[in-house]
């Protein structure tokens, strides 16, 4: 039991000298970034909404 224990600190201690290795991105790169995402999902989903309107539209007139 007490090799899992050290093992798992020893883990922690690696995970926290990593951590501190990471480049974070800065509070204005963080958020033109999540600003491209939303834009870019709100252009997909409008694009692949007007594609079921469409599809459903023909559907509707030449199959029912």
């Amino acid at each position: 039991m007490g090799k899992i224990i050290n093992k798992l600190i020893t883990f922690l201690k690696e995970v926290r000298l990593e951590m501190k290795k990471v480049n974070w991105p800065t509070r204005e790169t963080t958020i033109r970034y999540t600003l491209i995402v939303v834009g870019v999902s709100a252009v997909v989903a409008a694009y692949l909404g007007g594609l079921d309107v469409l599809f459903n539209t023909l559907l509707e007139k030449f199959v029912f």
